[in-house]
């Protein structure tokens, strides 16, 4: 068993070879097993992963990748999903004897990676006014202290409740019910930083904001088009399903800035392909697009449909579907009618023989899926790309039909369910509604904060006072560190229910809590019996997640535990919602959210069956589509061109292969070639030799944000290596959280308010 390290990353070891052409393969396999021998000993290993994302254990507490229905592979899992359990169910603890060490200055100074690494944290913690240590605290006295705070308050809106995509469905369900029976909308959650875009856009466009393809879809289609997407890292088993389509005959168009070995080529290690040839190529067409250029690639494409369409009327745009469920076809035309040239070109990067090549092949396929991820999501004009994208799916009527489709690939496992369950700051009439007849409460209608709005609130002693974080990581997931920071170092009190230990703990405010919870790998046993939870994936289904290894502690408790013991604190034991029944009996959570989330009858009974149920969605099932004008929405988009000045760069964050999301798994990011380190920028060559640096000559990254007229703003993310890589001209890419710094809290996107973290203007400083 390794024990986890004593010192932080030396950046100076960093070493950068040539970057991969194929993803997974044997190197995926032992890895995984490395990671979990060392996090869980063999034993452990063995009995974790022979249950995850089987269908009596556990989802896995990665993606959102859905499970195949029907039969399920022995080893059910990726790389990255099994490092995600060895980190969950690591032996390494994090007890009172830790904190007594370590004070919260020391661990401050220290890197998302250390922290991560150092285990599961075991007992309720306290960091009290004008104290140097976190100390343990009673579950009790926690509770009294948070009910105390929030009393005090002079408003409930004064209090901000976050949610991380982890959360089971019960615990979301419990954790809106008792914020709004508080008397607040102020949800937010990590949608707001992630697929917040795609939301705004298909609720406006198809009327739902989720994607209308299942897996079975996804394998039928005969075109794929990845879009802004790295499923070898951030999504492994799509590259599975991506294998079986092109078995199928499917073609696969790759559009991103940067060349993903994942959609080179994939070595399934569950095949002898895999293990002993070469793999299976995937990418066909690989559209090298400059950063915010997917707007324009889809407004050209759209022209070219509609332009082909009208020199051989019929034979290209889906004239039926057109007649008969959409809505702005004549508006939409008239537009890309009139499309520039010259500034798709100027925006893509991309040559206009390469785009027609693309779009030949829409107006050719019969079934289409277009996926997509954060690499749309986090631009200005991400919602207007979005629709875009949804405007060439209209044209040839690929929404409801098999094999066709839109699939917003969802990050955190989960975090669909969150908002299905009423995790959202501006929630429906209809389901407020709903919670007042089920509880016989009152609850409020005023839309609350989302992520950005509270830190606004926060920041500066602003009007909001505690912070309530369920799950995640909020300060390193967050734009603006600085800005996130202070912010909730302003408040009277932050509260974090977790796992492990992140940057969150220790930028606390004026008093601190540290909650920690079962982890989704754990058994969850109340009132003498064996619980599941339940959870949703980014294709709509819904299904059991049963923990089967015993907790890291004796003092941890369940989220659902965790929530009902706070609520009946802070309401008194006379309040209409029966806490105490839920925390002891998870069915009769279930029995409410059956009664209360559409499409959500029956829950009880459905999610025991072998693969769970798939949530209805109007558009897929039925060509519906319950959109202010009761049809699909064609809409008109400008292109905007975002044009750097001369010297900057544009730069986007990403993950390494070696995380998900905030949690730090090692240092390697092994398709890239970069071993031994984070502080990273990725730039082209040609990008180097025009700015006069040189590959690994250290640099610091310098954002510029125009905050007025006459003024700009900078940021400073201090030593970074350069590393010469094959990305779009003009363009350059950093880890994240290391670069969230750069990102102001005020560049948002259009409409979603999601932080612009795809976007960021910005200097390469040497350093002397």
């Amino acid at each position: 068993m390794s024990k986890p390290p004593r010192q932080d990353i030396d950046e100076s070891e960093l070493h950068v070879g040539e970057p991969k052409q194929w993803a997974a393969g044997i190197p995926g396999v032992l890895v995984s097993l490395q990671r979990g021998i060392q996090q869980m000993g063999p034993g452990r290993t063995v009995r974790a992963l022979r249950v995850l994302n089987q269908r009596e254990g556990f989802d896995c507490p990665g993606c959102a990748w859905p499970e195949p229905q029907g039969h399920r592979k022995l080893a059910e899992f990726c790389e990255n999903g099994a490092k995600a359990v060895a980190e969950e169910a690591t032996t390494r603890r994090v007890g009172p004897e830790f904190f007594a060490r370590h004070p919260v200055a020391e661990l401050a100074e220290r890197t998302d990676y250390w922290l991560g690494q150092q285990g599961r944290i075991t007992h309720p913690m306290v960091l009290r006014p004008g104290g140097t240590h976190y100390e343990p605290i009673s579950w009790d006295e926690a509770f009294d202290l948070i009910a105390t705070e929030l009393s005090a308050l002079d408003s409930p809106n004064e209090a901000v409740f976050y949610t991380s995509g982890r959360t089971s469905n019960e615990a979301a369900f419990l954790y809106q019910l008792l914020v709004r029976s508080f008397g607040t909308n102020n949800l937010p959650d990590c949608s707001n930083m992630c697929h917040e875009s795609s939301g705004a856009a298909l609720n406006e466009t198809i009327g739902i904001g989720k994607g209308s393809v299942s897996l079975a879809d996804l394998i039928q289609a005969d075109l794929i088009m990845v879009v802004g997407q790295n499923p070898g890292t951030n999504h492994p088993r799509m590259l599975s399903a991506l294998e079986q389509a092109k078995g199928a005959g499917a073609r696969v168009v790759a559009v991103n800035p940067l060349p993903e070995a994942g959609l080179m080529r994939f070595k399934n290690p569950q095949n002898v392909r895999g293990v002993l040839g070469r793999g299976t190529p995937l990418a066909d067409e690989f559209c090298q697009i400059r950063l915010g250029g997917d707007l324009a690639l889809f407004q050209a494409i759209g022209h070219l449909l509609v332009s082909w369409d009208a020199d051989a009327p019929g034979t290209v745009l889906d004239a039926e579907f057109l007649r008969e469920h959409a809505h702005g076809f004549a508006e939409y035309a008239e537009h890309v009618r009139a499309l520039d040239w010259a500034l798709v070109e100027e925006a893509t990067g991309l040559d206009r023989e390469q785009i027609t090549k693309v779009a030949r092949m829409v107006a050719d396929a019969e079934r289409v899926v277009v996926c997509w991820a954060m690499g749309l999501t986090q631009h200005r004009q991400s919602v207007p790309a979005i629709r875009e994208i949804v405007n060439v799916m209209l044209l040839r009527g690929m929404i409801g039909k098999p094999g066709a489709g839109l699939c917003p690939v969802r990050g955190h496992s989960n975090v669909q369910g969150d908002r299905t369950m009423g995790i959202w700051e501006k929630m429906p009439e209809s389901f407020l509604a709903a919670l007042e007849r089920e509880f016989g409460i009152t609850v409020p209608r005023e839309h609350g904060y989302d992520t950005v709005a509270a830190l606004r609130a926060m920041r500066d002693g602003g009007p909001a006072k505690v912070f309530m974080g369920l799950g995640g990581n909020f300060v390193s997931a967050t734009p603006d560190t600085e800005v996130t920071e202070r912010a909730l170092r302003s408040c009277r009190l932050t509260v974090q229910v977790s796992t492990k230990l992140n940057r969150s703990h220790v930028v606390p405010g004026r008093t601190a809590l540290i909650l920690p919870t079962l982890g989704r790998t754990e058994r969850d046993v109340r009132a003498g019996r064996a619980r599941f939870v339940t959870v949703e994936d980014s294709m709509s289904v819904v299904h059991r997640s049963r923990g089967r290894l015993a907790p890291a502690s004796e003092h941890l408790r369940s989220e659902v535990s965790i929530l009902c013991g706070l609520a009946r604190r802070l309401f008194g034991p006379d309040h209409p919602v029966p806490w105490e029944l839920f925390e002891r009996d998870y069915d009769e959570i279930r029995e409410r959210i059956a009664r209360v989330v559409p499409g959500c009858a029956d829950y009880n009974r459905k999610v025991r069956q072998p693969d769970g149920f798939v949530l209805p969605h109007p558009p897929r099932d039925a060509r519906e589509f319950p959109t202010a004008t009761g049809r699909a929405n064609l809409t008109v988009n400008p292109i905007e061109v975002l044009r750097v000045p001369a010297g900057r760069l544009l730069l986007q964050t990403m993950r390494s292969h070696d995380q998900y999301n905030t949690t730090i798994y090692g240092l390697d990011d092994r398709y890239r070639g970069v071993k031994d380190g984070r502080r990273v920028v990725l730039v082209s060559p040609a990008d180097l030799a025009e700015l006069g640096l040189a590959a690994d000559q250290l640099v610091d990254l310098v954002s510029e944000w125009p905050d007025d007229p006459t003024g700009v703003t900078e940021r400073r993310a201090e030593r970074f290596r350069v590393v010469a890589y094959p990305t779009a001209r003009g363009c350059a890419a950093a880890y994240f959280p290391e670069a969230n710094a750069l990102v102001p809290l005020d560049s948002v996107a259009q409409t979603s308010n999601t932080p612009t973290s795809k976007s960021i203007v910005v200097r390469l400083e040497p350093v002397a």
